[in-house]
């Protein structure tokens, strides 16, 4: 009996631990689930909400400085007639590598879901300085609606240079690469630099500014003026395009005429859209991460979304203003008499570390979709692109676990080619498409 009572409590303590054992896998699994589910919440940006009052839009309020046209002229008539974009194009002395000639390393940072279409490298050239980076994108599907530029067809990719290392000369300039696209198979390109006409017009001084995002419409580039400013945007004109005549490192007029840190052409900015409110920022009016054009608007509209880090936890806004459709203002920005510019619809996202935005419409819909294009939270990690609207948000899956984490490494701006239904955009050393159907097939 004594035997037989020892076995009994045996087979309790192993029946007992064998509870045990499986409670604790279960809970170890149901905590599993329960972080995965939060990871996935924490991670999806959710429906956008609506802004609607004028104390929430009042900081997102422009106002419009133009250049007077006298000091263009006088900073025009001492360098010389200015040169159009064609004149750009046939002096192109670099030329974009198709992907089967790029690295490796530069074709993994290419998106997982959905596949580029066309994918290309930049020229060696212009990869060995790693302060210089490529972070917007624009085209002459965006210019016009044939998408071309007279007879040719255009890519415009804008970098900016860091403030860190490198000639002084170079630090925190932006410049454009003017792309000819009229050969699939054929990239070339030529820089421009990016730089503002002093008060009297008879100098300039290169843009010391983050581009991360652009627009070309009709005759005018609008691009980002960076965080802690009190400028939104810079405005140029792609037909004052300027020559320069002397390649020293100095930007800006020297002895024996002008100079633009060795690049053969300079653009000077035309004016500027500010915040009234002060520079942007946390306290301030939103930072401008991401531009894109929206045709499917009336009238067409500059899109814009808020710069936030990728790991902060405030909400971004996401607004647009319309262009003006004043034949004597082409490229500019609907404005009042007084030069103010309001925005015309605006929302506010959980989405942080938004580096590209578009607005789309669907053909044969009224509905408006978001594209929101996030960077990762390492500077090398992979981003993620999703499609939100004011009923949730979708994006692709990839890998074995299943991420969204599937859009490029470092990505940069987007932009929609409504001619042939592509988007354009950026990693850290490449610059690539994908068509809108494959996009929003990836995304469900």
């Amino acid at each position: 009996m004594k035997h037989r009572g020892r076995h009994r409590r045996r087979k309790r303590g192993r029946a007992l631990r064998a509870f045990l054992t499986g409670t604790a896998l279960a809970l170890t699994a149901a905590a599993t689930m329960i972080s995965a589910s939060q990871a996935t919440v924490a991670d999806n940006p959710g429906a956008l909400k609506p802004i609607t009052s004028s104390a929430e839009t009042e900081p997102l309020r422009l106002q419009e400085r133009l250049v007077p046209q006298a000091t263009l002229d006088r900073l025009a008539g001492a360098m010389g007639r200015p040169v159009g974009v064609s004149a750009v194009l046939k002096g192109t002395d670099r030329t974009l590598l198709d992907s089967a000639d790029c690295t490796s390393a530069a074709r993994k940072s290419l998106p997982v879901a959905p596949r580029a279409a066309h994918a290309y490298c930049w020229d060696p050239s212009d990869t060995t300085d790693p302060d210089w980076r490529p972070a917007s994108v624009t085209t002459s599907g965006d210019a016009d609606d044939d998408g071309a530029w007279g007879e040719n067809r255009v890519i415009l990719s804008g970098w900016t240079h860091s403030a860190r290392t490198g000639p002084a000369a170079e630090r925190g300039l932006a410049k454009v690469a003017f792309v000819d696209a009229d050969d699939r198979a054929r990239l070339t390109y030529s820089w421009v630099l990016l730089v503002v006409p002093t008060a009297d017009g008879r100098d300039y001084r290169g843009l010391a500014s983050t581009v991360s995002g652009m627009v070309w419409y009709q005759d005018k580039l609008l691009v980002t003026a960076g965080t802690g400013r009190s400028e939104a945007l810079y405005v140029y004109d792609v037909n004052r395009i300027q020559r320069t005549t002397v390649g020293e490192s100095a930007i800006g007029r020297v002895p024996g005429g002008w100079s633009a840190d060795g690049y053969r052409y300079v653009m000077p900015a035309v004016g500027t859209y500010r915040f009234p409110a002060g520079r942007c920022g946390t306290d301030g009016p939103p930072c401008p991460g991401g531009l894109s054009l929206d045709r499917g608007s009336a009238p067409d509209s500059l899109v814009m979304s808020e710069w936030t880090p990728p790991d902060s936890d405030r909400h971004a806004r996401l607004w647009r203003y319309a262009f003006s459709d004043d034949p004597a203002r082409g490229g500019l920005l609907a404005a009042d008499r007084a030069g103010r510019v309001g925005p015309v619809e605006a929302f506010e996202t959980r989405a942080a570390g938004i580096r590209g935005v578009l607005a789309y419409h669907p053909p044969g819909t009224t509905k408006t979709s978001w594209y929101v294009e996030r960077l990762a939270d390492s500077p090398d990690g992979r981003g993620s692109l999703w499609r939100q609207d004011t009923s949730g948000a979708k994006a692709a899956r990839c890998g074995s676990d299943n991420t969204h984490h599937c859009w490029a490494e470092g990505a940069g701006s987007l932009s929609y080619w409504q001619e042939t239904g592509e988007v354009w955009s950026l990693s850290h050393r490449m610059l690539y498409s994908a068509p809108m159907s494959s996009i929003d097939s990836s995304l469900g």
